[in-house]
């Protein structure tokens, strides 16, 4: 029976930084727009006409000004993954799971790129 191998090809790993460079690319695109948003909805609310209207609308305004900071914090956090994992690639611990230290498989890491565990590791964890 073939040993199983204990790192990826240089090919394969050429493959995963692609994919996670395009995440990279996509989660700051959608960070600079989240903070765009951020900006202009805070020009806008300079008009100081004292209505129930008005409170209501600030309410609202507000709460989609939290929900679009949780956004942005979500996708800073996602940003910081890929990075970690294109440091992995770089000094060769890429796609070994840290629990197993097996290698992770290719779908897996082709659909959660900054992954550190197989999905066995991953539901056990759970436990």
């Amino acid at each position: 029976m073939p040993e199983e191998p204990l790192r990826y090809s240089r090919e394969d790993l050429n493959e995963f930084e692609q994919i996670i460079r395009e995440k990279l690319t996509n989660a700051k695109r959608e960070v600079a727009f989240i903070k765009e948003t951020l900006s202009r909805r805070n020009d806008s609310g300079t008009d100081n006409t004292a209505s129930s209207a008005k409170v209501l609308e600030d309410g609202a305004d507000t709460a989609e000004k939290e929900s679009l900071n949780q956004l942005a914090s979500r996708q800073l956090k996602f940003i910081q993954q890929l990075e970690n994992a294109l440091i992995r690639i770089k000094n060769g611990s890429y796609g070994v799971c840290i629990a197993s230290g097996k290698l992770i498989p290719k779908e897996r890491l082709r659909a959660v790129p900054h992954t550190q565990h197989s999905i066995e590791a991953k539901l056990q964890r759970r436990d």
